[in-house]
């Protein structure tokens, strides 16, 4: 590891093991969490455009860019400004309204992280306290960069705006760290693409009405269900968030419900009716054959509708039920 890499390595990992943020830390989210209540109706819809679920990508990484973009700009704006290399009026204007564009930016930023860092545990929600506190010291330095640009003081404008820079700089990799190694935002469900062909779950006989039952097939979780007389559906087991176990959930009239943060999945083809999951679940085709629930992985044919297979593929299929039947 050269040394530039291992003082990265040390940097973004230190935060994990400071034990005395966790207090604190609980504090704020319950303070969050009292904050979010108090929107009654209005929370679920919230709280779901802030994670991005709308999206089907998490909000907060997008919204980052917007802060840190327009700041960058200022700070070239800035140098330019400063050693003369253009003529053309208004740069300094331009490098304010940079810094305001950055700080409507990072006011949506700031939203969408502390619902996304709620969800957090241990070692991540400690690196994302401190990614927080950094990001609210640089819009802070921004804030003050913008003030006294407004009131003429142009030097103490540039050095704020540069210090705020350096401090959002930092924090963001810190939110590198929390997506590339606490896995804060990834898709965590398991998307191999097996099993090809329809494989045995398990009887038919051990499914109960409406609540889900697990099953390992080819070493991949699936989570089965049945509603009445109603199809067997199958989707991935694990849940795209942070991996709860779906077969331990349960079902309402919007869908399968998430145990561990209440992400709900809709029972027809797997779509993000709730967050803080924003990724949809791998589906599987089901089917019953001598009283055993039988899935495959429903393939990603590029153009095709959910739950479609090639041709080739149905041939094969036909031919072996049809082998079976005699």
């Amino acid at each position: 590891m050269t040394p530039p890499t291992a003082l990265a390595e040390r940097l973004t990992t230190a935060p994990e093991a400071w034990e005395a943020l966790d207090r604190p830390s609980y504090r704020a989210e319950h303070v969050l969490g009292v904050a979010l209540n108090a929107l009654g109706r209005g929370r679920g819809p919230v709280v779901d455009a802030l994670h991005g679920t709308w999206l089907g990508h998490p909000l907060h990484p997008a919204l980052t860019d917007v802060p840190i973009g327009a700041w960058t700009a200022a700070l070239a704006l800035d140098a330019l400004d400063a050693v003369g290399a253009s003529r053309a009026p208004g740069l300094a204007a331009a490098s304010r309204a940079c810094t305001a564009v950055g700080l409507v930016g990072a006011a949506a930023a700031v939203a969408s992280g502390l619902v996304d860092w709620q969800h957090t545990h241990e070692g991540a929600r400690r690196v994302g306290v401190v990614h927080g506190l950094l990001s609210a010291t640089a819009t802070g330095l921004q804030l003050a960069s913008w003030r006294a640009r407004g009131r003429g003081r142009t030097a103490r404008g540039r050095a704020l705006g540069l210090a705020g820079w350096c401090v959002v700089t930092a924090s963001a990799a810190l939110g590198g760290a929390l997506v590339h190694r606490h896995g804060v935002g990834s898709d965590h469900a398991d998307r191999s693409l097996a099993p090809r062909t329809f494989t045995d779950a398990l009887p038919v006989a051990d499914l109960v009405d409406g609540r889900p039952a697990r099953a390992d097939v080819d070493g991949v979780r699936v989570v089965l269900l049945r509603q009445g007389d109603g199809p067997v559906r199958a989707f991935g087991e694990e849940c795209p968030h942070l991996r709860g176990p779906l077969s331990e959930g349960w079902v309402t009239r919007e869908g399968l419900v998430c145990p561990w943060h209440g992400s709900c999945f809709s029972l027809e083809d797997g779509a993000v009716v709730h967050g803080p999951a924003t990724a949809p679940l791998p589906r599987f085709e089901a089917r019953v054959r001598g009283g055993t629930v039988q899935v495959r992985r429903v393939p990603p044919v590029p153009g095709a509708s959910p739950g479609s297979v090639t041709a080739a593929e149905q041939h094969r299929e036909d031919e072996e039920d049809r082998r079976a039947r005699h």
